[in-house]
């Protein structure tokens, strides 16, 4: 693996989210994407958690909190029991000095905590709350259980996912959680600039799994409308352009093929030695090779196989056909482009020394982004924070023997 730069790492830059106090009281990966993506642009965020830690903290890979190292770069910790009302009350006592407020109980949960929307709101009534949850705040489904896997299957994601003959496949990644939270910061700076320069009152949003992944499927309900047909399950191929499919190199890797134009598959049926096939009826249209793709991929697939890898993707993108490898991380981690954009770097971390993860995205020419601080230590920052709420030390170290403010070792070691 080649060397990884070090690469936007900064404790004191200033990003253009700087000013803004955002309480993370969420758990798990839709929250913590939304929140990193506004504490990589600066937000102060503070990420509330009780004694056992965000859940996040137990994805462990050879006892390293990978997970909560990713999603929680740049964060502050505070460590509170919110199932006691003392910690409630010193919660509030931070919410004057927030612009926002993100949290992912059950539906309800905030509400019987004493901290629902109007409770929050009166105390800070410009406070943008960001409500996450399976199913939506309403409906038949809300108080269901609403873990990212069920609504990648409700969602009508997993039904077209996979091959014909065998099961839906499940995304091997946190798919329903990254895009709502996605979908929730773009939301969150959407109602912080309501309050910042119209009408200057804060709302809730309700930012359920479901609605984001099931909106970036596509027309999937116009084109059933249309046809009365479900999307099957096609693995690689496409039911909308043709040729189009994972093909296995000489080497045992695979490439990616794309000819979505006519121009494209022009090319590549004059690459692969069959100028005849952009005159045969069956291959002549966009919408007879998706209706022959079999075919195609039988004949495509065997001129792929006679050579490895990199001699397809050379010979392909000389004939200017659109093809790329199909990477595994090993592959990624040595390739050039990566390297030179550095889209994967090196990071200052206390138990690896450098931990690689992927920089700031998107990309601003003018005030970019910057990862400030490792994820924090359970309960980091309790101190700091909550002398703002009034808390001195001998009133801290109370908090602590009491159970209502928790901290993990590293963050109380040596203060006693």
């Amino acid at each position: 693996m080649a060397a990884l730069p070090r690469k936007n790492y900064d404790p004191e830059a200033r990003g253009t989210l700087d000013g803004v106090r955002v309480l993370d009281l969420s758990r798990l990966v839709a929250g913590n994407t939304l929140t990193q993506f506004l504490a990589d642009f600066g937000a102060e965020v503070i990420k509330v958690e009780p004694p056992a830690g965000d859940t996040l903290r137990a994805w462990k890979t050879r006892d390293i909190e990978t997970n909560w190292k990713l999603y929680s770069r740049s964060k502050k910790s505070l460590g509170l029991e919110l199932r006691r009302p003392e910690a409630r009350e010193l919660l509030k006592k931070l919410l004057p000095s927030a612009q926002m407020l993100v949290e992912s109980f059950r539906p309800g949960t905030l509400e019987k905590m004493g901290l629902g929307p109007e409770a929050l709101l009166a105390i800070n009534p410009g406070l943008v709350i960001v409500r996450i949850s399976g199913w939506g705040q309403d409906g038949p489904y809300s108080k269901r259980p609403g873990f990212g896997t069920l609504v990648e299957g409700m969602s009508g994601f997993a039904s077209f996912n996979g091959f014909a003959d065998r099961e839906p496949v499940l995304p091997p990644m946190y798919l329903a959680d990254t895009v709502a939270g996605l979908y929730g910061a773009a939301a969150a700076m959407t109602a912080l600039r309501e309050v910042e320069v119209n009408s200057g009152r804060g709302q809730v949003i309700d930012l359920p799994l479901l609605d984001p992944l099931f909106a970036v499927l596509g027309p999937q309900a116009a084109n059933h409308r249309l046809t009365g047909k479900v999307k099957p399950r096609t693995g690689s191929r496409s039911t909308n352009a043709g040729p189009r499919n994972a093909y296995r190199c000489s080497d045992g890797l695979y490439v990616c093929l794309s000819s979505s134009t006519q121009k494209m598959a022009e090319r590549l049926f004059r690459s692969i030695g069959h100028p005849e096939f952009i005159t045969d009826p069956r291959y002549a249209t966009n919408e007879e090779r998706v209706k022959h793709a079999e075919e195609l991929d039988t004949v495509i697939g065997a001129f792929v196989a006679r050579r490895t890898q990199a001699e397809n993707v050379a010979f392909f993108e000389e004939a200017e056909v659109t093809i790329g490898p199909i990477y595994d991380i090993r592959q990624i981690l040595d390739d050039p482009h990566f390297a030179a954009r550095e889209i994967i770097a090196d990071y200052p971390d206390g138990d690896m020394g450098e931990f690689p993860m992927h920089h700031v995205v998107p990309r601003l020419s003018g005030t970019p982004a910057s990862i400030r601080a490792p994820a924090p230590k359970l309960g980091e920052h309790n101190e700091s924070l909550l002398a703002e709420a009034g808390v001195d030390a001998a009133a801290y170290r109370g908090l602590l023997e009491s159970g209502i403010a928790c901290a993990g070792d590293a963050a109380s070691a040596g203060k006693e």
